[in-house]
């Protein structure tokens, strides 16, 4: 058991996937994705291009950047350096979403760009902190602790946010979103040390970080088992970014859910990551990370099949329910999406949180943070691939239920890749 120092730690640590989850929600997730397309792109369907457009440039130049900047920190032992640079750099550019409005199309877009970066780079130096806040067999515990506080405050945040909402004041909320990000990241940057290495450079901190970058992918061949695993990472974790990306969308019209819907649908799946993300993060220390995963994966896979045959008002399936539970078919749609939304949340953060603890087992301890900046490539780049699969495939088809299908794909994928993993071992080769 961890001691008391540890724990303290851990919590502080933590609070810091607490705060940040009010830019995902608020931003990226909820309020202003509505807000961009409602009133900046004054409802247009160009807002929708835009949006996707703004979210895979932000996710390209995170993925580019990553591992060099991974390297950069694992050389001169800077991680809270660089994540208190890219945690202001989110807030502020959150903030100044305030002054964005009707027509301000391409300044708000900058900003999201500037603020995603900002979101997205500073967890490639989180992740790499739980090597140094708690012992190789609590990383899974840890790490889940971290995705359901995540979950806690995503529901906190809506909370918060709701009346505002209510009394029409939508921009009021990227300012109040900004600054509860910055009052409980806090904690983060007061109590957790960073070891500090005293190194004097004979070049730039740039092209250190390029030249251990070029390094470790021209030596990837002895870190073969940490590749199959960001493989492995890289086919299933399309399959989450996609269904995060989409669930409301599919929900809203394939099913034709009311906005009172969609928000009981999201309550239901944050509620039910909140749980998934410990009950799992216990699971894996006990059972380990791969078996973990493969039964998330395999709990994924049984989602998107009960998703597909329940958004149909007539096959084998449905009739059989309807006959069951007497109950009609458009009402056992809705009801089964619910179940869908369980089922999903139940495995959304313990699939990432997991993946994650996994990842801190593999890699080299002298090369945590460059590595998490591969496994934030792998995992930023699937974010662009996975929804462009479900795009082309919901146009060719023009039915969301086979594109929603489609994402199977990448878990079966990765369940198969995942297999040859080896998770029983620190060191990252075969």
């Amino acid at each position: 058991m961890p001691n008391k120092d540890n724990k303290f730690k851990i919590f502080v640590w933590s609070l810091f996937d607490f705060a940040n989850t009010s830019f995902s929600i608020v931003v990226v997730t909820f309020i202003f994705a509505v807000y961009f397309k409602n009133v900046i792109a004054e409802g247009k369907p160009i807002g929708d291009l835009y949006w996707s457009l703004g979210i895979s440039i932000s996710m390209i130049v995170t993925a580019i950047i990553s591992p060099v900047l991974g390297a950069i920190a694992d050389y001169s032992a800077g991680k809270k350096r660089f994540l208190l640079f890219f945690t202001l750099l989110c807030i502020i550019s959150t903030a100044l979403l305030y002054f964005t409005g009707e027509g301000d199309l391409y300044i708000a877009l900058i900003l999201f760009i500037i603020a995603n970066i900002g979101f997205e780079a500073g967890l490639v130096f989180y992740d790499a902190f739980i090597p140094e806040i708690t012992t190789l067999k609590n990383y899974g515990r840890v790490s889940g602790y971290g995705f359901a506080m995540g979950y806690l405050g995503s529901l906190v945040v809506l909370a918060i946010s709701l009346p505002f909402i209510n009394d029409n004041l939508i921009k009021e909320t990227f300012p109040l979103a900004a600054l509860f990000f910055f009052i409980f990241a806090i904690p983060l940057f007061i109590y957790l040390q960073d070891s500090r290495k005293n190194v004097e450079a004979s070049y730039s901190y740039i092209s250190i970080g390029l030249d251990r970058v070029s390094t470790t992918i021209r030596h990837l061949k002895d870190y073969k088992n940490l590749t199959l695993f960001l493989l492995a990472f890289f086919f299933y974790i399309e399959g989450v970014n996609t269904v995060i990306f989409f669930s409301g969308n599919y929900a809203s019209t394939t099913l034709n859910f009311t906005m009172e819907e969609l928000i009981a649908f999201f309550l239901i799946v944050q509620s039910t990551a909140i749980i998934g993300s410990v009950i799992f993060g216990i699971i894996s220390d006990s059972i380990g990370q791969k078996k973990s995963i493969i039964i998330t994966l395999l709990i994924w896979i049984f989602t998107i099949l009960i998703a597909f045959y329940t958004s149909e008002e007539k096959n084998l399936l449905m009739d059989f329910l309807v006959k069951l539970t007497n109950i009609p078919s458009k009402e056992l749609m809705i009801k089964s999406f619910y179940f869908v939304g369980l089922l999903a949340g139940s495995v959304m953060g313990a699939t990432q949180s997991t993946s994650r603890s996994l990842m801190t087992k593999l890699t080299p301890s002298d090369k945590k943070t460059e590595f998490f900046g591969f496994y934030s490539l792998f995992g930023k780049s699937s974010a662009v691939v996975g929804p462009l699969v479900f795009g082309f495939v919901s146009y060719i088809t023009a039915n969301q239920r086979y594109a929603i299908l489609s994402i199977g794909g990448f878990f079966i994928v990765g369940l198969v890749i995942l297999r040859y993993v080896k998770d029983n071992t620190n060191v990252s080769v075969l």
